[in-house]
């Protein structure tokens, strides 16, 4: 049976000026009942932008809404956010993700991913005395499970075996923060997602590079022979799964989030061609070196190091407990995604 459900009054949310973070903000605010303040504590890399909230900021900036660019690392400025706002909850998105930048510079993934979570463990420590109603929800990825073969799926009891600097970085902050909980009994609760898609995402990410690329007649460059499968997450989905957890989860407990859309890269890759060759012809778009169709871009290139097969996600735990489903399929999923980005990057 689900926990009864929270009354969340005060949430801190990092990262949220990012691609999941600013799809979450604006879920809670305007679908899902939520009643309470929101603190978008953001340290405004390159993949955050305050602007992906300005509609927030105009609708509710002051009163339920409230930016500080902050660095999760610095404990001066977490302290301050907790006694400004009396902090009851924090949902925790900020992280380096990019597994290609971890491949290429480290460190940045050390800092932010483990030591950003010690110093917002320590504070939430600090901060709230035992019994109270608070909650530490830590958003973590399936790359910290490694790589699966033909068949499988990951579970919440799968052991880790991370890959790349990235998910070794994630799977370290998931595990300080069940220390934090076993040790000192502080709330916590943990969701790892598959690959998360949709508006918002900074133009790094397969979707949003592949579109992009195409409208401006740029090669399409696909890892290895296309054959690696992840399973995609419509973003709205996963921030619906995470408003449950925060009203319905057990504290403690960890749940797989996933969109049961397995896709090999190459159809992904296909499927944005073929939406931009219905939308957007090739005929029409002057940057395009295409004769026909946008996939005749696509190309195969040396792998990156360390690159998992599959990733899929068993996500039966929070469906069957906490009520949850995917609603969004990958192929309109995938379709709307395109048509914002394309009126987004033409616009």
């Amino acid at each position: 049976m689900p926990a009864k459900k929270r009354a969340l009054n005060n949430v801190l949310v990092t990262g949220g000026a990012g691609f999941i973070g600013s799809n979450f903000i604006r879920y809670m605010l305007e679908e899902a009942g939520f009643l309470g303040k929101i603190i978008n504590a953001d340290k405004l890399t390159y993949a955050g932008d305050k602007s992906n909230l300005d509609d927030i900021e105009e609708k509710y900036g002051g009163e339920r809404y409230f930016f500080t660019k902050t660095d999760i690392c610095s404990r001066e400025d977490i302290n301050r956010i907790f006694k400004q706002f009396e902090i009851d909850t924090i949902v925790h998105f900020a992280a380096e993700s990019h597994v290609d930048r971890s491949i290429t510079g480290p460190e940045d993934f050390i800092q932010t991913n483990i030591v950003g979570t010690f110093v917002l463990l320590e504070t939430a420590r600090e901060f709230w005395a035992p019994g109270e109603k608070n909650l530490f929800h830590h958003i973590s990825t399936d790359e910290v499970y490694g790589s699966l073969g033909a068949e499988g799926y990951f579970l919440e009891t799968t052991p880790y075996d991370p890959k790349s600097p990235y998910s070794a970085s994630k799977a370290s902050s998931d595990h300080l923060v069940r220390a934090y909980a076993n040790t000192y009994n502080l709330p916590v609760t943990l969701s790892n997602c598959s690959n998360n898609y949709g508006p918002y995402q900074y133009p790094e990410k397969l979707i949003p590079l592949m579109i992009h690329h195409a409208l401006e007649g740029k090669e399409l460059p696909v890892y290895g022979d296309g054959a690696n499968i992840r399973d995609w997450l419509y973003v709205t989905d996963h921030c619906s799964a995470i408003w449950k957890i925060l009203s319905d989860g057990k504290s403690g407990e960890t749940y797989n989030v996933g969109g049961d859309s397995e896709m090999k890269n190459i159809e992904v890759v296909r499927g944005i061609c073929d939406i931009l060759d219905n939308i957007y012809p090739v005929s029409k778009n002057p940057g395009s070196f295409c004769k026909k169709s946008y996939s005749e871009l696509i190309k195969f290139v040396t792998d990156r190091p360390g690159h998992d097969r599959r990733y899929a996600i068993n996500c039966e735990k929070i469906k069957k407990e906490l009520g949850w489903h995917p609603s969004v399929n990958f192929s309109s999923g995938l379709e709307s995604t395109v048509r914002w980005y394309f009126k987004k990057f033409s616009g």
